[in-house]
């Protein structure tokens, strides 16, 4: 047997190796084989009738048996086919049992259930120590596997975010951008898309839940958004497609909140849509004023149609700082309750420094936050900062 688990045998493999030396070797012809994964299961049944192993109930039968106890005079009519039951415990936990009978009647002596008893108990917990480790094994091999698709989904994702180095810069708008997943793949995205000489046009999006669904959506959402967004689509348009096309997809089991904009630099208008999104923070420096983006609608994959959209407009008439972000950045868990705060974003915001500095302290404040008050980051936190000259 120590030879069948070192030479890597299969989990089948060493439960007939199991039954041989039972059955041929110590003529114990009656086994019944239970292991506890999830639920109790028979792993191995030798002269047993299937009738009389549905009969027997692990819970009901044998849980309350944390020791080797003969059975054939048990008051259950299904354990009574059987001399002995062999439990293997662990921390008073029981993780398997085995059941077995000598059913020759001709047989003259010592019952070969009794005269090996001992061993095959031994021989019982080494088979479950190996079939446990096999398990593990395989577990551990699938977990790696899902790991490196994780990996791999990751690497794909960050393809789609833009980094600063792609995003276009313009001598009237700097534009800098941040993103930080909670986990391997994230539902967090932001865009900035040229749309023409004058015209720039953003989003900042966030898709319900988490995980590889949430990622996948995403990444469906960021090929609508790139193939709808042009310089003749109005908001309204985008916006109504960009809730179809996801309604298509998600079947309303997910829902995207979105912000969305486009700035002239010519005009220096800045048209939005704040589509369930946590509202970006507006600062206008010469008059140190802060406002709140929250004209809009409802997140996209809510509802078939969508019943009102709002256009934000505003004339960006002096210098002045945009903050888009999403909700990892401003909830904090406080005694259980999520709690919701852009304290953080004002302090670094209200000053003379550039955008991609205030970025920078702005998660390094919520990192801060995280390591000294104990307010953890539990989701992604993306940042798409503007600086209007």
């Amino acid at each position: 047997m120590a030879q069948a688990i070192s030479s890597d045998m299969k989990t089948e493999d060493l439960l007939e190796r199991f039954r041989i030396i039972l059955n041929n070797d110590l003529e114990i012809d009656r086994v019944a084989f239970y292991k506890f994964e999830k639920t109790w299961e028979l792993i191995l049944a030798t002269n047993c009738s299937a009738d009389l192993t549905n009969q027997i109930d692990v819970e009901r039968d044998l849980c309350s048996i944390t020791d080797i106890a003969f059975i054939s005079s048990s008051h259950e009519q299904a354990l009574q086919a059987f001399d002995a039951v062999i439990p293997v415990v662990q921390n008073n936990a029981p993780l398997a049992y085995v059941l077995i009978a000598d059913t020759k009647e001709e047989a003259k002596g010592v019952s070969a259930t009794i005269k090996h008893l001992n061993f095959v108990q031994t021989l019982s917990i080494i088979i479950f120590v190996a079939i446990e480790n096999l398990r593990l094994f395989h577990k551990t091999l699938e977990q790696e596997a899902m790991k490196k698709e994780l990996e791999l989904a990751s690497q794909m994702q960050n393809l789609l975010v833009p980094d600063n180095d792609s995003i276009p810069q313009t001598k009237e708008v700097k534009i800098h951008a941040f993103y930080h997943p909670h986990s391997e793949v994230g539902g967090d995205f932001y865009d900035v898309i040229e749309l023409g000489k004058d015209e720039v046009g953003f989003c900042i999006a966030d898709v319900s839940g988490k995980g590889m669904a949430a990622a996948l959506l995403m990444s469906n959402f960021q090929a609508n958004l790139r193939a709808l967004f042009t310089h003749d689509i109005t908001l309204i348009g985008l916006v109504e497609k960009l809730n179809e096309r996801i309604m298509s997809t998600a079947k309303g089991e997910r829902f995207i909140t979105i912000f969305i904009g486009r700035y002239n630099r010519i005009r220096r208008q800045l048209e939005y849509v704040n589509a369930g999104h946590n509202p970006p923070v507006l600062y206008s420096m010469a008059s140190n004023h802060i406002s709140l983006l929250n004209e809009g609608c409802v997140g996209l994959g809510m509802v078939e149609e969508i019943p009102f959209i709002s256009v934000g407009s505003i004339r960006i008439s002096e210098k002045s700082k945009l903050l888009c972000y999403t909700d990892g950045l401003v909830e904090y868990i406080n005694n259980n309750k999520v709690e919701l705060s852009t304290k953080i974003i004002e302090q670094n915001l209200s000053n003379n420094d550039s955008i991609s500095k205030n970025v920078q302290d702005i998660f390094k404040a919520r990192k801060d936050k995280e390591q000294f008050e104990g307010f953890g980051i539990f989701d992604d936190i993306s940042m798409l900062g503007f600086e209007f000259s």
